[in-house]
């Protein structure tokens, strides 16, 4: 009886409200109506109004941390020069106010890179579930940001959200994303279409302009955030949730390198009519080696999972199934530090939520046990973690207690 209670909590809690209220319902055959267009328009715009506790945290090459977070239908950038304890005056990155999609799914990006930092985020428009992907840079350390362009080249008022960035060692930037354009046309045409598709663009000129949209396949699960990490070799990979035949969403990868094709990551095989809003992580370790943490609420397989690759994701390793079943257990984030690997995720006691970690000193084939590294009593961000040198932190932003950066390893733990 826990085990099926625990599973429609699942469903119910990982499938993101906002997402309920519209994509979901679209596609789920759960029996309740459909809301109306006023329901729909009104979920959509208290969405937005609705305050974001999220907060995003890289470190540049000096460790100077660099974070971004919403206020106010702005997104703003700020450093700290003293691991979180102070930070500098918040810069305005779009100076005309937008509506900015800050939940834990749909949320800013910040990466500093060799003096220029690069920060893309997710306009909502007018319709309900919309949204354009957008991109900044600053190239004087901070103290301004271009004016933010719009990274789509679809401009119908569709979904374009859940990006992921990355920039590689050539200063190249690439953004990958979740976009309706296909179903839009597929609609048009009176024809059936599966979930989204996922499209990438890529800039070679350090973020003054992006090429021209690429497909990188259809049948996506429509609002589960992307993950992307750069290779060894300087290619981004993309790791996602996807539609296999009809309602199996489970896990898919490819390198945007213009020959691997995309692999299956995960095999639950969650059959569910429903996005459950609750994307992937992933790392790749200065080895080669990738790392990929995620969850699914398949009958037999629940909870969250990890699994590695050694052949740069033709194949991975039998998978972990971590995380207390009667806790809850959600958000997982993975990080790579060479052959150290380490893991956080949410977990809910009945009174707090907690943020666990545990972390493998070889590779990822075997793990400490696992240990809360910091809790809350009310609303907060999901988990991640950066590294910085040796050092790995988890940053995590909460109501009460304001954002944390909690180192959690080194050389030796």
């Amino acid at each position: 009886m826990k085990r099926a209670l625990l599973g429609l909590f699942f469903v119910a809690t990982c499938m993101g409200w906002a997402a309920q209220a519209a994509d979901q319902l679209n596609h789920a055959g759960h029996g309740a109506p459909p809301p109306s267009g006023e329901e729909r328009d009104k979920k959509w715009k208290d969405s937005l109004a609705k305050p974001s506790y999220a907060v995003t945290a890289s470190f540049d090459e000096s460790g100077r941390l660099w974070l971004a977070s919403i206020r106010d239908r702005h997104v703003y950038v700020s450093y700290s020069e003293d691991q979180g304890a102070t930070q500098s005056v918040p810069v305005k990155v779009n100076a005309e106010p937008e509506n900015i999609l800050g939940d834990g799914e749909n949320r800013p990006k910040v990466i500093a890179h060799k003096g220029v930092i690069y920060v893309s985020y997710t306009q909502g428009l007018a319709k309900p579930m919309s949204g354009d992907i957008r991109f900044s840079r600053s190239t004087d350390g901070g103290k301004s940001f271009s004016a933010p362009l719009t990274v789509n080249d679809n401009r119908e008022i569709i979904s374009h959200r859940f990006d992921s960035m990355a920039v590689n060692e050539k200063g190249h930037v690439y953004i990958a994303w979740l976009d309706k354009r296909d179903l839009s046309a597929a609609q048009k045409k009176g024809e059936k279409y599966n979930g989204s598709a996922i499209y990438y663009a890529m800039s070679d000129d350090g973020g003054i302009s992006f090429r021209r949209n690429v497909k990188i396949v259809d049948h996506v699960c429509e609002c589960c955030r992307t993950a992307m990490a750069v290779d060894t070799d300087d290619y981004p990979v993309v790791a996602w949730r996807h539609i296999y035949d009809a309602a199996i969403r489970d896990h898919a990868l490819v390198k945007l390198d213009g020959k691997m094709v995309p692999v299956r990551l995960s095999q639950e095989n969650w059959n569910v009519a429903a996005c459950p809003h609750h994307g992937p992580s992933l790392s790749i370790a200065s080895d080669g080696i990738y790392h990929a943490a995620w969850f699914s609420n398949a009958p037999q397989q629940r909870g969250l999972f990890y699994a590695y690759s050694t052949d740069r994701g033709k194949t991975f390793s039998g998978t972990l199934n971590f995380g207390n079943p009667e806790a809850q257990p959600a958000r997982p984030y993975v990080l790579s530090m060479g052959s150290r690997v380490y893991l956080a995720w949410k977990e809910f006691d009945g009174d707090s939520t907690g943020i666990i970690g545990m972390f493998s000193n070889d590779g990822g084939k075997s793990w400490s046990a696992p240990r809360k590294l910091a809790s809350t009593p009310d609303v907060s961000d999901w988990p991640f973690l950066i590294g910085e040198k040796n050092r790995v932190y988890l940053s995590w932003n909460t109501k009460n207690e304001g954002y944390r950066l909690i180192e959690i390893g080194g050389e030796n733990k």
